[in-house]
């Protein structure tokens, strides 16, 4: 299967970051390379791209499409890891697209989809880490009910993880299917039924988040890519759940607003200077979008500024 990403909040985006001629930019989720070249059109001869994934299948495909833009430089890694993939780069934007790709999810052989019985993988990076098979025969009880919490919203958390543990105990999982049959085998029918989306989605959301670690370092992440930014920079960040979006939110107010000062005292002490500022609040996608690409339902855009007057 051809790798490919409808590229949700085109427009938005490209508002958000204003990509000009001779501008160097970062995109830290590649995938199939829809943001970045349209970034690559606007910034011309000149400019110059960084496209940054974690998946190989990504980097060979974005290469495939975008080779024939001079700017463009494809990086395999880990977009937490900006600073050691980037040394010594100062980004007029950057754009993280956070979540799966419609290629990974569309790819039965990679795992990522509860429509296809296929190896229980999940991994982004194919080349390294514990698949999702691994970590389900492996996680406690308890740790579970909590990333399914945590991760997914699962209100069915603590018994879908009893019936993990009670099924892997008959015979380890191996494939999307023996996953989504602990889901419906700890969620009554009847629930199943009312469910407007597939039962097991929360599920496989919640476990694909803990076997590729997303959450954990993406504070420290979003704080490094805004310190690669020259002042007037900009770095839109593209989430497709609330505790994603709950990180990016608080974050970007804590540079805006990083005084640690009791609000009643008469005047800052602390030293700690704002990095910058959220532009516009949070954007969705338009009801044209919604209706062409039905994925784009849960997206949202933030976008951070750097400060002008920060070196």
């Amino acid at each position: 299967m051809a790798f490919h990403h409808i590229p949700v909040l085109l427009q938005e985006t490209l508002d958000g970051l204003a990509p000009q001629p001779g501008g160097v930019f970062a995109d830290g989720t590649l995938g199939g390379g829809g943001h970045s070249e349209e970034i690559l059109k606007r910034i011309g001869d000149k400019g110059v791209l960084f496209g940054i994934d974690r998946d190989e299948a990504a980097i060979a495909a974005a290469t495939a499409r975008l080779g024939g833009y001079p700017g463009f430089q494809a990086i395999h890694g880990n977009f937490h890891d900006v600073k050691a993939l980037l040394p010594g780069v100062r980004l007029n934007g950057g754009l993280l697209d956070l979540g799966v790709s419609s290629y990974q999810l569309d790819t039965p052989d990679r795992g990522f989809s509860y429509h296809d019985d296929a190896p229980l993988d999940m991994r982004m990076d194919q080349g390294r880490g514990m698949t999702a098979a691994e970590y389900v025969n492996t996680v406690d009880e308890k740790e579970f009910a909590r990333i399914l919490r945590d991760y997914g919203d699962e209100k069915w958390a603590a018994r879908i993880a009893q019936m993990l543990i009670e099924k892997r105990a008959e015979k380890p999982l191996a494939t999307t299917g023996d996953l989504v049959r602990v889901v419906d085998a700890a969620i009554p029918k009847a629930v199943r039924r009312k469910d407007e989306g597939h039962p097991a989605r929360r599920t496989f959301q919640a476990v694909r988040i803990a076997v590729n670690d997303e959450l954990a370092p993406l504070e420290a992440a979003l704080r490094d890519w805004v310190d690669l930014l020259l002042p007037g920079g900009r770095l839109c960040v593209i989430t497709f759940h609330s505790v994603e979006d709950r990180i990016v939110k608080q974050t970007f107010r804590a540079l805006q607003n990083p005084c640690t000062c009791p609000p009643k005292a008469p005047v800052c002490t602390c030293g700690k200077k704002p990095v910058g500022r959220a532009l516009g609040g949070v954007v969705k996608a338009g009801a044209e979008e919604l209706a062409a690409n039905p994925r784009a339902h849960s997206a949202t855009l933030r976008i951070f500024e750097k400060g002008r007057d920060d070196a």
